[in-house]
């Protein structure tokens, strides 16, 4: 991860196909495309790999949230169940429509815990939304028990875990709405971009229009079509899709890439009796895009991190103190520093985070890091890291 470091002819290709017709925008032009449809051909591949039987390309991770959210009726007031550890798009993309993200703790898995995420319901809360953070799921068993105890959807977000599968089946495909990100730092990438995935079919129709300023897309001539309901432009184009097939047909390859470094790194790092690996929920297979592990407090966490950066080992993270991905950065949620005043009822909903503690997930996110497994390493790098690794952790240990 992720998918650019292998960039080469197959992209360019499709790309060039695209720049050869002239025609950049998914929808209409049909004459002059010399038969190239990119997006609705992506979607198709989507479908396929993934096994769902709809897939509704957009601009973006966080617009495939507010899209799937809207299809399935979700907006203003309504209470949608969030981690506090994923990426800040998760909750502003819930904002955006007006609704709000209760966000709870997570678990070993990195991921929502099912316990707090059953406390946190209350009558107005519709829908309960996992983040497969790191490459690898939430319990999806215990949360979608939940979801059907309470009539409530499971939409997940597998942004960061396309290729990781629960069961036997692809994230994103099991719940009542998938989201990935599709953009520049993924797995699969089309640069920017996103998708929303579905067995549902008026989800789909829903997710179809909405995403192109509520556009039917009946006929051929899109100055006829009629407009269901108001929509909003959060199209995809011609160009990052032709990038995205070419990245999708290479998904099992990067994932087998990525298997073979994260378990070079796995076997070295067991060695060290004071490491604990994040926890895969029961028939689960990561994407192993990321290695995650423990250390025994934030103090020693805080003090390997600083050794891999003095031996050169980029690309670990310690979300205790990153901007991006975890609560205890997110002033600017908090605060609800906004550029525009936002609804009564949205700041009524959100007033509990200025007294709210995550002692838990403290715990967890103190003590974790998780590095990131490239795929243009070679083998020599692997063994190289996973020697500098053990190294750092014993001298911090020592």
């Amino acid at each position: 991860m992720p998918g650019f470091e292998l960039f080469g002819d197959a992209e360019r290709k499709e790309v060039n196909d695209v720049l050869e017709s002239g025609v950049l925008m998914r929808y209409g032009f049909d004459g002059m495309r010399n038969g190239h449809w990119k997006a609705k051909e992506l979607e198709a591949a989507l479908q396929d790999k993934l096994q769902v039987n709809h897939a509704q390309l957009v601009s973006s991770g966080t617009a495939a949230v507010s899209i799937a959210l809207a299809s399935a009726g979700i907006g203003s007031g309504d209470e949608v169940i969030m981690p506090n550890f994923t990426f800040v798009a998760s909750f502003e993309a819930i904002m955006m429509l007006g609704a709000i993200p209760v966000l709870v703790d997570i678990d070993d898995t990195l991921t929502l815990d099912p316990e707090a995420v059953e406390n946190a319901i209350t009558p107005k809360t519709k829908a309960i939304m996992p983040v497969h953070m790191c490459g690898s799921m939430a319990d999806l068993t215990a949360l979608k028990a939940i979801c059907d105890t309470h009539n409530l959807l499971l939409i997940e977000d597998s942004s960061q875990a396309t290729g990781a599968t629960y069961k036997g089946k692809p994230l994103g495909s099991i719940g009542d709405l998938g989201c990935l990100s599709l953009d520049y730092v993924k797995i699969i990438t089309c640069g920017e971009g996103g998708a929303v995935l579905t067995n549902n079919e008026a989800y789909y129709r829903n997710a179809d229009h909405y995403s192109d300023h509520g556009h039917d897309h009946v006929g051929a001539d899109r100055g006829a079509e009629t407009h269901p309901f108001l929509g909003y432009n959060f199209r995809i184009s011609e160009l990052n899709a032709a990038v995205g097939i070419a990245q999708l047909r290479r998904l099992d390859e990067f994932v087998e890439k990525q298997k073979e470094h994260y378990t070079v790194l796995r076997e070295a790092l067991a060695e060290i009796p004071e490491i604990e690996f994040r926890r895969v929920p029961d028939g689960g297979e990561e994407s192993y895009s990321f290695l995650s592990f423990f250390l025994p407090d934030l103090e020693t966490t805080r003090k390997v991190m600083q050794a891999f950066k003095e031996n050169g080992l980029d690309a670990c993270f310690h979300y205790y103190d990153n901007n991006w991905h975890y609560i205890r950065k997110w002033q600017h949620l908090t605060n609800l520093k906004t550029l525009y005043p936002l609804s009564q009822e949205v700041m009524d909903g959100l007033s509990y985070l200025k007294t709210k503690t995550f002692t838990q997930s403290d715990n967890y996110i103190g003590r974790n890091i998780s590095c990131l497994i490239k795929l243009s390493w070679s083998k020599e790098e692997v063994s190289s890291r996973a020697k500098k690794m053990v190294e750092s952790i014993k001298s911090v240990m020592a």
